[in-house]
């Protein structure tokens, strides 16, 4: 499903870090840099009908919202950001140049721990940030 940003080997690199960590509650995972983004994995029981323009934007401009509103705070160090909603969660892990969106059907904290893990060893073994 690679588009260009990123090679088919990467792209499925990321699909498989996604679904070793969640299995089959994985729905969807998309890449985004601050200029491009490209979704690498959709379930197939689910439309392509989301506006993902809208939400890379929105995932970008709130990463780097909430790097800076807690930036020396006792809390620590951003980590990643999950996302409740009624029908499934989105996960993000983001660093200053790259992210990845996850979304999912119910999980643990545990999962959710094991998945941004798992992304953030992945975002920096690619040495962009």
């Amino acid at each position: 499903m690679a588009t260009g940003i990123l090679t088919d080997e990467t792209a499925d690199r990321i699909v498989t870090t996604c679904r070793t960590a969640i299995g089959d509650s994985l729905r969807s995972v998309t890449y985004f840099t601050r200029d491009d983004y490209e979704q690498v994995y959709l379930r197939e029981d689910l439309e392509r009908d989301a506006d993902l323009s809208t939400f890379i934007g929105h995932e970008w401009r709130g990463f780097k919202t909430t790097q800076a509103a807690y930036e020396g705070s006792e809390l620590g160090a951003y980590d990643y950001t999950i996302r409740v909603f009624e029908n499934g969660f989105l996960i993000r892990v983001t660093n200053d140049s790259e992210g990845v969106f996850v979304t999912t059907d119910g999980l643990t904290v545990k999962d959710f721990e094991e998945v941004a893990t798992a992304l953030d060893a992945f975002l920096s073994d690619r040495g962009l940030s």
